[in-house]
């Protein structure tokens, strides 16, 4: 390939641009960050209980993550399936990894049903204490928008 004298002193930060755009395409792996309160539970509770979450589901359906809360003790943590404003069955349960913090089991897998879901966005966690059974806080998993070619230019 013949470059132009004039060009040469520029090929590397066009090298540079070019790469910037390729780790700039979407990822392998949907990082869902979301908060947890009260006011989104159904039915809603009244409680100064907060939670912050980060859940990252691959395109093989594997699925990690964390769950941080304060203000409760929570007893019991899940991925549920369901749309917001609705409950739904346990899809994952969460693992108790210090007073506050829960994480999701190494090895976790979404069937392709609770993928599309996800996908969706009706995937949700909540966080359940004794004296909300059902649940305290909870957050739903927005998967994140995904850049159309189009878009990318």
């Amino acid at each position: 390939m013949n470059i132009s004298p004039k060009l040469r002193p520029a090929l590397p930060g066009i090298l540079a641009a070019t790469a910037l755009q390729l780790f700039a395409l979407p990822t392998l792996a949907d990082d869902s960050k979301f908060k947890l309160s009260g006011d989104v539970e159904v039915p809603p509770v009244t409680t100064m209980a907060t939670g912050d979450g980060t859940i990252t589901i691959k395109p093989d359906m594997s699925v990690s993550g964390k769950v941080m809360t304060s203000g409760l003790a929570g007893t019991m943590a899940h991925i549920h399936i369901g749309k917001a404003g609705t409950n739904g069955p346990v899809v994952i349960t969460l693992s108790k990894s210090g007073d506050n913090d829960w994480m999701v089991p190494a090895g976790s897998k979404l069937s392709e049903a609770q993928y599309q879901a996800y996908k969706a966005g009706e995937l949700y966690v909540n966080v359940h204490t004794a004296t909300h059974k059902p649940g305290e806080i909870r957050g739903q998993l927005t998967p994140p928008m995904t850049m159309s070619p189009k878009s990318s230019y």
